[in-house]
């Protein structure tokens, strides 16, 4: 091979490897990002603040609990995923975002919740 032809096959092979990067990446955010996950934020309707656990307060625990609901077209929650976290902080943010009701929607929309724990 002469030195033309190397640097032909070299970027062709570069080319390649972008395309390849470009599909995988667009392949992701697809996955990622559900079509039936709403963008929009919804409207909540009934919220209930998570009790500071007395476990928590024993131990002096504090911290905060990331959640992301699933809520489903008529404003309930329907499932929660743990973002991170203190396990025994979290279980408490957990047991409150399941008794919250959003107003209705079109479609199921994910929510990402932020709880701050400190000491009462």
């Amino acid at each position: 091979m002469n030195s033309s032809s190397v640097r032909r096959h070299a970027r062709s092979r570069w080319k390649a490897q972008i395309l390849f990067t470009s599909a995988l990446a667009i392949f992701g955010f697809f996955v990622c990002h559900p079509a039936g996950a709403q963008a929009v934020p919804r409207k909540l309707k009934n919220r209930v603040e998570p009790g500071y656990p007395e476990l928590a307060k024993r131990n002096n625990i504090t911290g905060t609990a990331r959640v992301e609901l699933l809520v489903t077209p008529d404003g309930k929650v329907k499932d929660v995923r743990v973002l991170g976290g203190n396990p025994v902080l979290v279980q408490a943010a957990v047991s409150a975002v399941m008794k919250w009701k959003y107003e209705p929607a079109a479609e199921e929309s994910t929510v990402v919740v932020k709880f701050d724990f400190s000491n009462p």
